[in-house]
């Protein structure tokens, strides 16, 4: 008795809940669409003699009509805000609800005795006459919502919209809508012919990319906007670097697969970054396929004060290590590197190691005391124009403290380590380079001799790293001074922070003894280029000055990366470059400590890099 009592009042609160919901004024206007079309349609169908009409019969059919089809759009989920207002999957449903009604009388005709309430004919008029209502509704109940998302908030600026496809039209509309937007889109633009003069959202396309400049001064814009999350890189870093000479700033949508995969939200929409210098899409590496060696392991980095070893410890701590001891003889480097770990800097975790890889001893205890499986070489001296100036330094660091590293990882019993290298230790003409290339040697040794992946990477210039171009071009920029570049023919290779460190990580789990590993950087990029691109995101639309310094001493016009003498070892992931350099023993570095004379050591040097060589 209880369950059949309270049955009704349950389909009661059912129905009160969804007559409490906003869509209900749709049931409404969609019944009154009925009220007006099926009685029209049936007038129509009499040639309008209206006396031939039966007005019960009539009422009997709309009250059939209208209580299936507030039943089926509630049971489509029409009114119960499954389907965005207006949109093509809401046009479906709208269409099929409208039939569902228009089966059911028709139905009811047939079985029914005697003359038809309404001719059929006025029931599919009659139909079509709703379904057209309807969307006329919710068109203009669209168009109402529409233009009150409309954010009225003041705006930095007037913005251009690169792209009049899908991104761009919700890149437009989160712009518009959204009420910490500094931008308010004026326009579009789009290089298809097929699109010019149309309008997307309400805006005009007014021309491909040639027309940047004009729009940009018929619309008084401030800002461009690149939406075109899966175009090549080549065309986007166009795209900008035409908007920067028309005096705008750049913005970029995310990537197509974040596009297509979780909402994009205005402050996904970001300015000109590092990684957009480059002549070539980023490299992005399968870390969580390849890290598995990581998880569960003690690992330690060596100059992880750095900025290139302070990433990798970021990236080796998503991955869920045992225990990571972080070593470097510059305690502030460490202090700033607890901060960004864990949010201060009281430098009293015992996996911060305050040490000098030139500590031969030292290392050793280290190495004793944490017992590594996996150590990252990142310390070292790379300041091409100090090293030139003190040879001996970047001796007793590059060459001498990855000695003391790669022993006392040896006598640790370490299962890989990763030597950071650098590409001018391919051919070396400077003391960096010729230290580096040492290190790769002695490294190459160690592995062979222990059977391990004890291994070098070999890094292109980091973007943004201490003491890289990038953050020099910018200092100079702000302060207005001239950008300093010391040839205009001079190129480097170039690398993300981010690839860097998955270099790091992939050439661990890749890599075999004695190898050194190179990430396929594409083409070299010329510094001239790279100087007045960053001139153009930091103040478009004033072309930089610019003063050529000449190449300083130990300097390349271009690097390389690979030396002659390393043998090809073929690819072992589609991006990496992998080869074998020629080993040098232990002790044979040790003359080279006796010579006190600056260029007599660099010469010395070169010698022993140069009187090894592969077995042929």
């Amino acid at each position: 008795m209880t369950d059949t009592a309270t049955r009704p009042s349950r389909w009661l609160r059912f129905i009160y809940a969804i007559w409490r919901r906003r869509y209900r004024w749709l049931a409404v206007a969609d019944a009154l669409m009925w009220v007006v079309a099926l009685p029209a349609a049936t007038f129509a169908r009499q040639e309008f003699a209206i006396r031939s009409v039966n007005v019960g019969d009539l009422g009997i059919a709309l009250a059939i009509v209208i209580t299936v089809h507030v039943a089926a759009g509630i049971a489509t989920g029409l009114y119960l805000g499954r389907h965005r207002l207006a949109s093509f999957d809401e046009v479906r449903w709208v269409a099929i609800t409208a039939l569902i009604p228009v089966a059911v009388l028709l139905l009811v005709l047939l079985i029914s005795p005697g003359e038809n309430l309404v001719p059929q004919s006025a029931i599919l008029a009659g139909a079509a006459y709703q379904v057209v209502g309807a969307l006329a509704v919710r068109y203009v109940l669209r168009v109402l919502v529409e233009q009150r998302r409309i954010s009225a908030h003041p705006r930095k600026g007037r913005l251009l919209i690169f792209g009049a496809g899908d991104a761009g039209y919700q890149a437009m509309r989160l712009l518009r809508d959204d009420t910490t937007s500094e931008y308010l889109p004026v326009a579009f633009l789009d290089d298809d012919p097929g699109r010019a003069r149309l309008r997307v959202g309400g805006l005009p396309i007014v021309g491909g990319r040639d027309a940047i400049g004009d729009a940009a001064r018929q619309f008084d814009a401030e800002a461009l906007l690149i939406a075109i999350p899966s175009a090549q890189h080549s065309d986007a870093m166009e795209v900008a670097d035409l908007g920067q000479q028309a005096g705008l700033e750049v913005r970029i949508l995310p990537p197509m697969d974040k596009f297509l995969t979780e909402p994009v939200e205005a402050r996904d929409i970001r300015s000109v970054t590092l990684a957009d210098f480059l002549s070539r899409d980023e490299v992005h590496l399968d870390l969580e396929q390849i890290a598995e060696y990581l998880q569960g392991k003690r690992v330690m980095i060596t100059g992880a004060g750095g900025s290139i070893g302070g990433q990798i410890c970021e990236a080796v701590a998503g991955f869920r290590p045992e225990t990571m001891a972080m070593v470097d003889h510059n305690e502030n480097g460490l202090a700033a590197l607890q901060l960004r770990l864990e949010g201060r800097a009281l430098l009293e975790d015992p996996s911060l190691v305050l040490a000098d890889i030139r500590d031969r001893d030292g290392m050793r205890r280290i190495m004793e005391r944490h017992r590594p499986d996996v150590v990252f070489h990142a310390a070292a001296h790379k300041h091409v124009t100090f090293l030139e100036r003190f040879p001996r330094e970047g001796l007793l660091t590059n060459v001498f403290g990855t000695r003391n590293v790669l022993d006392a990882a040896a006598e640790a019993g370490v299962e890989r380590f990763v030597n950071v290298s650098t590409d001018k230790a391919a051919d070396p003409v400077n003391v960096l380079g010729l230290t580096k290339r040492l290190g790769e040697m002695l490294t190459s040794h160690v592995g062979a001799a222990l059977g391990r992946p004890y291994i070098s990477v070999r890094f292109g210039n980091v973007l943004g790293s201490q003491g890289s171009v990038i953050p020099i071009f910018r200092e100079q920029l702000e302060r207005g001074e001239k950008l300093t570049v010391t040839d205009p023919g001079v190129t480097r290779y170039f690398m993300t922070l981010e690839e860097a460190v998955q270099l790091v990580v992939q050439a661990g789990a890749v890599g075999d003894g004695g190898d050194v590993l190179v990430l396929d950087m594409g083409e070299p990029i010329p510094i001239l280029e790279l100087a007045r691109r960053l001139a153009a995101e930091i103040t478009p639309g004033r072309a930089p000055e610019i003063e050529f310094t000449g190449l300083r001493p130990g300097e390349k016009l271009h690097e390389t990366l690979v030396s002659d003498d390393d043998a090809d070892r073929g690819r072992p992931h589609e991006l990496l470059l992998r080869y074998r350099v020629p080993a040098i023993g232990h002790d044979a570095p040790d003359p080279l400590l006796e010579i006190t004379d600056p260029a007599a050591l660099v010469e010395a040097m070169r010698r022993l890099v140069s009187s090894v060589r592969l077995p042929s």
